[in-house]
């Protein structure tokens, strides 16, 4: 491929490709937010029935088991996954599937943390997925459904048990909204709002199947639980949080914005448009990585391959012959080109994950911002490619 010589023509109308926060819906505007309830207490019932609406609309759209039960907890979806750790595990062995940063914490948190003697953890390096079929149906699992930091995601839940003796906690985070979950094979699912409907942070949502209840309600770790993670009292399912009382004082303001976000998927017909439309965005990035002699994705399996966070790896010959750091920083480089020229917005991959990029994909990024910033990675990647190639030359 020759060299990029000028920019190309059109530019994405929206840049911000960040995996999280992630971009706005589509005609966004601060006006969206005018309706929030500032100013009051959220255990007033205005408030509050807007933190129910949240839950019950949330449960609603991605299509949720009736008999499921949704609340918002603190701390974005670290803090919902950590909830149901910390309040579920103990009770039978673990398997913790790790295969990127953030499934990897959580293997910390259980190996650790929580230093439970009978888990395991299965791992997997960056591109690549554990054996699922090493998962014992006996023992409770741990796993982030899609990878925020590789990429890589479990194509479909056919390898879990349908007669399982443990509960499956799935940190769904960058999954929610974008992807078909199988619930039926799923216990706990969290989330949070600056996602794929790319809401304001620092809210989680925990959803628990009746098998996850029945375990908070028959089982009591060994270690105490602060305040914050607590979601029983005297024995007894804490059913407030699940009707909009929350744990701890969330923001109104957030709690709108995430309102607006649920209404626009439900208007733009639900589930299945939001992932057609990730589905889309990724279908729009294989079809350009097919034709590139610099970028492949991290991703090896076509199967396993994210349609959020899409991650990509540099495969051309002079980037390949850099030292680790200098792999980093000319990755950065690309991202850094891209950003001063206001095309895209935080796309370097993430701190842990091998030098490359990584580009949002999401429901409320529009295909044709992605269809119009691939040309800019071609250019941006020429430009840096040929920076180092001069220097080189040169020593």
């Amino acid at each position: 491929m020759a060299l990029a010589t000028a920019a190309p023509d059109s530019r994405p109308a929206n840049p911000d490709f960040s995996s999280g926060p992630c971009a706005k819906r589509p005609g966004w505007t601060i006006a969206a937010l005018e309706g929030a309830l500032l100013g009051r207490s959220h255990r007033a019932k205005g408030p509050k029935a807007r933190l129910a609406e949240v839950i019950t609309r949330s449960h609603a759209l991605l299509g949720l088991p009736p008999d499921w039960r949704v609340a918002i907890v603190p701390g974005s979806d670290t803090g919902a996954i950590e909830m149901a750790m910390w309040s579920l595990l103990g009770a039978r062995p673990v398997d913790i599937l790790a295969f990127e940063s953030f499934s990897e914490a959580w293997a910390t948190d259980v190996v650790k943390q929580l230093k439970l003697a009978d888990a395991r953890v299965l791992a997997a390096p960056y591109g690549a997925l554990p054996d699922l079929a090493a998962v014992n149906p006996a023992h409770d699992v741990v796993l982030a459904w899609n990878g925020t930091t590789s990429g890589v995601r479990i194509p479909n839940g056919d390898w879990i048990s349908d007669v399982r003796e443990g509960l499956v906690i799935c940190d769904a985070t960058s999954a929610a909204f974008a992807m078909d979950l199988p619930f039926a094979k799923l216990d706990v699912v969290t989330w949070s709002w600056q996602k794929a409907l790319g809401g304001e942070a620092a809210h989680g949502m925990l959803a628990l199947s009746p098998r996850a209840i029945e375990r908070l309600l028959t089982y009591k770790p060994a270690w105490p639980l602060p305040k914050i993670f607590r979601l029983t009292s005297g024995g007894k399912l804490a059913e407030g949080v699940f009707k909009g009382e929350t744990i701890n004082t969330p923001s109104m303001l957030c709690v709108e914005d995430a309102l607006d976000g649920l209404r626009w998927a439900e208007g733009i017909g639900g589930l299945h448009a939001l992932i057609a439309r990730s589905e889309a965005n990724l279908a729009a990035v294989a079809a350009w990585v097919e034709h590139s002699d610099w970028a492949g994705f991290l991703a090896t399996d076509p199967a396993s391959r994210s349609c959020t966070s899409i991650c990509l790896k540099i495969t051309a010959p002079w980037f390949a012959a850099l030292p680790p750091d200098g792999q980093a920083a000319a990755a950065k480089d690309i991202a850094g080109l891209l950003e001063k020229e206001h095309v895209a917005y935080d796309i370097a991959s993430y701190r842990d994950a091998p030098p490359g990029l990584r580009i949002w994909a999401g429901a409320t990024i529009k295909t044709s911002d992605i269809a119009a910033l691939l040309p800019w990675l071609d250019w941006a990647h020429a430009n840096v490619a040929a920076r180092h190639t001069s220097k080189a030359a040169a020593e």
